[in-house]
């Protein structure tokens, strides 16, 4: 893969550090425990009082895309409508809903899609019984190509994938009424083009501090300061699956063979450093009680069923690839893992709010090798999701940087990954 100047530039340049005056922080006034964690963060990170904003909102995880416009949205972009240049990153708190819903279709759209529905039944039809009797490959292809045009356009009006998390949808807070059919290609991903970067509106960082209780979410940026004051240590797990990647195949490096080689790629790159590495790279998932004194995880795929495999130090990032889990963070009998892994102990982790495709997580090998290259939490996540209005959140203190002072790999180390993929950012 050829690399353009402006992308060694990025991958070779750190960005201006974050400060705290650079985080805004959205709490929800309807929940009392929401405005605590809050006051919490502003407190142990000095953030001046003023990059508070409460908001009314729903106190449960859900919002609708309406009240989404009318209630957070709206409001937000009100309240920082004189200062759009200074702020760099958003903060949600508990208590701000997780997941927007989807778009409503007008009644316009609503009428195409009554007109589209036969013609699209039909192509169906047709490709099925193509490939029954065994037809022409050429003719099979045709007809798939016209069935998928069709149902892209079913996709368009019925916005049925354009529900996402509320963290990545206020990354275009900036944007006048970015496309809603499906995600959005992210600016700050460290591959996107210099020119989409210049034609984009600003894009913002987002983060969040939340969990099963509000005592677990302000523990997340206590963890951070007690790490950050003396560096992360423990063992790198990475739980691969043995799927072997082919640069000349079919699978760009999006698909479950390429994120299985970004994570032995993760493997090999922390061999550079002082922390120990374990890589199991067989399918099954690792056992419960496999793992101690784990600082950095990555594993797949136990879908929406943790499995207590590691112990963790403080301060530890961990994070399974799988399609829910972060469907919910605070209910306390879910068995999805991101709230399992805060109950465990773990100072940050990411996950989907709903079906994101392998494409919707950041490859391993690059969210954990800008971390540390002594990126923080925000702009290492930043830096390496692919989407913006999708399915993503991040959940930690977004200044937290546990390498920082002390980084384990050179940025020039940061490739794209994995090794001989395709590029599929504007």
């Amino acid at each position: 893969m050829r690399l353009s100047l402006s992308l060694l530039l990025l991958t070779a340049t750190p960005a201006l550090a974050l400060e705290p005056a650079d985080v805004v922080v959205v709490a929800n006034k309807a929940v009392a425990e929401s405005g605590r964690v809050a006051a919490h963060y502003l407190a142990k990170r000095k953030v001046p009082a003023a990059n508070l904003v409460l908001l009314d909102l729903p106190p449960g995880e859900d919002i609708s895309r309406a009240e989404y416009d009318s209630r957070l949205a709206g409001p937000l972009r009100a309240a920082l409508a004189d200062r759009k240049d200074a702020v760099k990153v958003i903060l949600t708190v508990y208590g701000v809903p997780l997941r927007v819903g989807r778009q409503d279709s007008t009644a316009e759209e609503k009428a195409a899609l009554a007109k589209l529905a036969p013609e699209l039944d039909a192509a169906r039809k047709a490709v099925e019984a193509l490939e029954k009797e065994k037809a022409d490959p050429k003719d099979v292809a045709s007809a798939r190509r016209t069935r998928d045009a069709l149902d892209l356009k079913r996709r368009s009006l019925s916005h049925d994938e354009s529900h996402a998390a509320v963290d990545s949808e206020l990354m275009l807070l900036w944007w006048d009424k970015p496309p809603l059919d499906r995600w959005v290609a992210n600016p700050l991903y460290f591959q996107s083009s210099e020119r989409y970067r210049k034609a984009s509106p600003p894009t913002l960082m987002t983060c969040r501090l939340d969990g099963p209780t509000p005592e677990i979410a302000m523990r997340l940026v206590d963890d951070a300061l007690a790490v950050e004051a003396k560096g992360l240590t423990g063992r790198v797990v990475i739980d691969a699956r043995g799927n072997r990647f082919d640069p000349k195949g079919t699978d760009s490096g999006h698909g479950y063979s390429g994120y299985d080689e970004s994570m032995r790629e993760t493997a090999k790159l922390f061999e550079k450093s002082p922390l120990p590495v374990t890589l199991d790279d067989k399918e099954p998932v690792l056992p419960a009680g496999a793992a101690k004194g784990v600082a950095l995880y990555c594993g797949w795929y136990s879908h929406a069923n943790f499995i207590d495999c590691c112990e963790y130090e403080r301060g530890a990032i961990a994070w399974h690839l799988a399609s829910s889990e972060a469907t919910t963070l605070r209910r306390a009998d879910s068995k999805v893992w991101c709230p399992n892994l805060l109950k465990k102990g773990v100072a940050a982790t990411l996950g989907p709010v709903a079906e994101p495709y392998t494409i919707g997580f950041p490859k391993p090998a690059e969210f954990f090798g800008f971390l540390a290259a002594g990126d923080t939490l925000v702009e290492a996540y930043s830096r390496s999701v692919l989407f913006s209005s999708w399915m993503g959140v991040l959940v930690g203190d977004p200044l937290y940087a546990p390498f920082k002072r002390t980084p384990l790999v050179k940025r020039d180390d940061v490739r794209p990954s994995p090794a001989g993929g395709r590029n599929m950012s504007p």
